[in-house]
């Protein structure tokens, strides 16, 4: 009898099916791992979806009045983002703020004022887009809306921080983002009087050419799940499939 005959190869002895077992399990978990992945991805496509719809219903809504300064700690991307409303009072052009924006009119400002409604609250209103030849209020001034005056539009919630790699700096007066609490501060406004979200005012056909452009507001969610989900469902595939040609080719070992 040969050694060979004496002696079981890893290919083929009792060695191996202590690392089988090791490799079976590791599979199993990564076949399981990949499939919850693609299963989230398909309940996050779902949650997108039905965003996208109520998104969809709010903006096309019939304007209702701005929360109320009693409901403003329940004011929230989920339950107000992008609903469509209106407000009343005069606005504070001295005290207006010009954030850095890219419209579809191209590079500019953002004209963010403040409006001062009859209760003594403050509403951030974005009036629109100015190009950066008008950021100068001076060159608007004369044909500003004064006295009271009513406002509809998307309520947004604030923009804290700043945009991408770039931070608001109030002390320059440079604003990179609509961050309704840096802003108000900055301007002499009382905390507790001001509104935690903004209205991006719809476009007023009558305002005077000089006057910021409304109803620029982008809306748009990614909606790329489907593609992730099947992405994670390919991956546990091959982890199947390779788990099986690996026991297809013990099978066959041990066959002979």
């Amino acid at each position: 009898m040969t050694a060979s005959q004496t002696d079981p190869s890893p290919e083929n002895g009792p060695r191996l099916a202590g690392r089988l077992a090791v490799l079976s399990l590791l599979a199993l978990l990564a076949f399981g791992s990949l499939l919850a992945l693609g299963w989230w991805q398909l309940e996050r496509r779902a949650w997108k979806l039905d965003l996208i719809e109520r998104v969809e219903r709010r903006v096309h809504a019939a304007p209702v009045v701005a929360p109320a300064r009693e409901r403003w700690p329940q004011v929230s991307a989920a339950s107000d983002e992008y609903r469509r409303v209106r407000v009343a009072g005069r606005f504070m052009h001295e005290r207006e703020t010009l954030v850095q924006a890219l419209s579809d009119l191209g590079a500019g400002f953002w004209v963010l004022t403040p409006l001062l409604r009859p209760d003594g609250s403050i509403v951030l209103v974005n009036r629109g887009f100015v190009v950066p030849a008008q950021r100068e209020r001076a060159r608007r001034a004369a044909s500003e809306p004064v006295g009271e005056v009513s406002v509809i539009g998307l309520l947004r919630i604030s923009e804290p921080g700043g945009g991408f790699l770039r931070r608001n700096d109030p002390a320059a007066d440079r604003w990179y983002s609509r961050d309704v609490a840096s802003i108000a501060q900055a301007r002499g406004l009382t905390a507790a009087q001001v509104a935690p979200f903004f209205i991006d005012a719809q476009r007023d056909t009558a305002a005077a050419p000089d006057q910021p452009v409304g109803g620029l507001t982008v809306i748009q969610f990614r909606n790329h799940h489907l593609g992730y989900a099947l992405t994670w469902f390919a991956l546990a595939a091959l982890v199947a499939g390779a788990a099986w040609f690996v026991w297809r080719e013990e099978m066959r070992l041990r066959a002979h």
